[in-house]
């Protein structure tokens, strides 16, 4: 309903502040907005807010997230012009770019993120070195991360220098790190990755920092693979 942060949400929560048809509301209490009667503070939530949707160019070198307790760069830093409260979709390490979905649509947020729903993400990737052809397997089939192997990727070599070369990934999952942490599993640290794509979503060409609205069919596209 676009008041908090998942974590601040939470927090409200352990602390008595929500009721769902009059009785105080705990961790893992279920509850439809368009049905029961959710209350903070005594005061009725509603879920009238128009939903916007846009899509960002993350830089570098900044945080995703509305704030950060140690003062770095946020993506809310870039969000001048928009009145609605909206929430990054997903996350993009401090040190990665690239396309980012912010919205007030928590449905399609939750569907973008989870696993099962198996929505493709498209990063380009500098790599140090070329990959062998062992490693293009390996990253393909999957690599073993936090006791367990990643989902099957699509990785695809775009072009080499004499020390570096561009790789393309498609990886159906968001484990922390999950791209940087594959790669160093074969012996080959990241110099860059932006992520440029979201199932058939282009971030398009714009600048880093800036931003814009999501079409209405860029909107639709992803509603049908998440929601039928």
């Amino acid at each position: 309903m676009g008041i908090a942060s998942r974590r601040k949400a939470e927090e409200i929560i352990i602390e008595g502040r929500v009721t769902v048809n009059g009785k105080i509301a705990v961790i893992g209490t279920k509850a439809d907005p368009s049905r029961d009667h959710i209350k903070l503070d005594g005061k009725l939530l509603t879920t009238t807010e128009t939903k916007v949707y846009y899509i960002l160019n993350k830089p570098r070198g900044v945080v995703t997230s509305l704030s950060d307790p140690e003062g770095r760069p946020t993506v809310k830093d870039f969000l001048r012009g928009i009145r609605q409260r909206v929430y990054p979709v997903g996350r993009l390490d401090y040190d990665s770019e690239g396309m980012l979905i912010l919205t007030n649509d928590g449905d399609l947020a939750f569907g973008i993120m989870h696993p099962s729903k198996k929505i493709p993400k498209t990063y380009l990737v500098k790599i140090k070195g070329v990959l062998a052809p062992e490693s293009l397997e390996k990253l393909r089939h999957g690599i073993r991360l936090d006791r367990t192997v990643t989902a099957p990727a699509k990785v695809k070599p775009l072009r080499k220098t004499q020390q570096n070369s561009w790789v393309e990934f498609v990886i159906y999952e968001g484990k922390k790190r999950q791209i940087r942490r594959m790669l160093e599993r074969v012996g080959h640290s990241v110099i860059r990755l932006m992520r440029v794509r979201i199932d058939g979503v282009e971030m398009g060409e714009l600048s880093p920092g800036a931003y814009r609205r999501m079409l209405p069919a860029e909107i639709d596209r992803l509603k049908s693979e998440i929601f039928e």
